[in-house]
């Protein structure tokens, strides 16, 4: 069974050491599969990453701010990734599914700031994409490193905030002492699920920042390329068209893996209470994503690549 019965006297979350973490499936068989694939999923997305990281930061022809935002991208899906999955490698590893309690606060804590953060900064990056276009003469005069390191900064507090108030809100739930989680992580809408006591304000406070700080900022990366397309539209010549649309391309195709996944990851897990459906959903936005960012921008982007050609040349 995925899901067990809750019907047990109630206790103080202070007094529960630890959680049962199903994974992505109890047949035995298909642990050694899910590892090696898991595994490699998570040294491609560390590798990949870090390459982007040490390309932008050993070219100074990539110290600009479309490049210093694309480092703190990769650096943030390490992290994210780095939430979940190495935990989950360990109690595969270990025959283990058990969290304690503290570990799984701490790992619902980094997985949303860095899943917030990851939201923020592409919305930064779409920024940066409308001001290049849009207000090219002057582009590094509003781009300056001190507004880049506001932008990061400001996106940093904002989704600590947001993650210290979701982890507020789950310490003054009491949860029944028979704890399951259907999932592979703690999840924030799985763990609210399992409480025993009444969770109409964390249910609303979910709600309410995922609307806010998810289509807020989808909001200004759809206005952002809005005012892109049409100044693109006004270029006269078919190749200065394609040359200014080609610096947009990989940030598109990076927000539309990131908001698809994200918002699937959201629907079924309001939808439906399949624990399979939600945690396919969720392997595809923490793991995949974060592993396909890095294939993305280095093969549609030129100075990528000729950064990278540099890097492994000497």
């Amino acid at each position: 069974m995925l899901f067990s019965s809750f019907l047990v006297e109630p206790v103080n979350l202070t007094q529960i050491s630890e959680f049962l973490l199903l994974g992505i499936s109890e047949k035995p068989e298909l642990q050694p599969l899910i590892f090696g694939l898991f595994l490699s999923m998570y040294l491609v997305t560390v590798l990949g990453n870090l390459l982007i990281i040490l390309a932008v930061s050993s070219d100074s022809n990539l110290h600009t701010p479309m490049y210093f935002f694309l480092s703190n991208l990769s650096w943030v899906d390490i992290c994210f990734t780095s939430t979940t999955v190495p935990k989950m490698l360990v109690n595969i590893q270990t025959q283990s599914k058990v969290i304690t309690y503290e570990g799984c606060i701490t790992q619902m804590y980094f997985y949303t700031f860095f899943a917030v953060l990851d939201n923020f900064i592409l919305t930064v990056m779409a920024y940066d994409r409308f001001v290049a276009i849009c207000h090219p003469l002057h582009y590094m005069v509003i781009m300056n490193p001190q507004l880049c390191r506001l932008l990061v900064l400001v996106s940093s507090s904002m989704s600590a905030l947001h993650s210290l108030l979701h982890s507020l809100m789950v310490l003054r739930l009491t949860f029944c002492s028979d704890l399951e989680i259907p999932h592979f992580f703690c999840e924030l809408n799985q763990v609210v699920h399992i409480a025993c006591s009444d969770t109409f304000l964390n249910s609303l406070m979910i709600n309410c920042l995922t609307v806010l700080l998810g289509g807020g900022p989808l909001a200004g990366i759809l206005y952002s390329y809005s005012r892109i397309l049409s100044s693109i539209w006004a270029i006269p010549s078919a190749q200065g068209k394609y040359k200014a649309f080609s610096t947009c391309a990989s940030h598109l195709s990076v927000v539309s893996l990131f908001y698809g996944t994200s918002l699937g990851v959201y629907l079924s897990s309001a939808a439906t209470q399949n624990s399979h459906s939600s945690a396919t959903a969720s392997v595809i936005y923490t793991v995949v994503t974060p592993m396909l960012n890095p294939f993305i921008y280095s093969l549609r982007n030129n100075d990528i690549k000729r950064a990278l050609e540099r890097l492994f040349g000497r």
